[in-house]
């Protein structure tokens, strides 16, 4: 969305910003995590390495990525590994409902599912193989111009990200 053209004032934004009139804050990371259901895991077994993902039930959330390919991390590399869905769905929400509900490995971002890996619903798997965190900003328009109102709003925004624990993982 480009902010200016669209009259918004101010965005949440992952991943790393491309050169912009912008002004964006810093307030946090997230990873791309693969996690299951611990009942599936005991069902169908723990993967430890990326080529395990073929002999398990992948779930795509083609809201993440409309590619079926997950980028991980191999002796500090990234490659990309080709998996094969048994399920897509178009939510991030049917993604993990199908998830909790034991259909299979889903990968999302981690504010994603975190309140699920603590109350122990889902567990991550193949943490080791994660690729880098992606950077989270609070991005608005730059200059003066900013009004009361949205000043107000940045910095209660800014504050409250950089004070949640599941922005700030690793």
């Amino acid at each position: 969305v480009n902010l200016v053209e669209e009259g918004i004032d101010v965005a949440i934004r992952i991943g790393e910003l491309p050169d912009s009139s912008l002004q964006g804050t810093r307030v946090g990371t997230v990873r791309r995590v693969i996690c299951a259901a611990p009942r599936y895991l005991r069902a169908h077994g723990t993967p430890a390495q990326p080529e395990d993902l073929n002999r398990h039930t992948v779930i795509s959330a083609t809201a993440v990525t409309s590619v079926p390919q997950w980028r991980l991390s191999v002796g500090g590399k990234e490659q990309l590994y080709e998996v094969k869905p048994r399920l897509m769905v178009s939510s991030n929400d049917a993604a993990i409902a199908a998830a909790l509900g034991g259909f299979g490995v889903v990968r999302l971002l981690s504010y994603q599912i975190a309140a699920h890996v603590k109350a122990r619903e889902l567990r991550i798997v193949l943490a080791e193989f994660e690729p880098a965190v992606l950077p989270v900003h609070v991005v608005h328009h730059q200059g003066r111009r900013v009004s009361q109102k949205v000043r107000a709003f940045l910095d209660t925004a800014i504050a409250t990200l950089r004070a949640d624990p599941f922005l700030n993982t690793r």
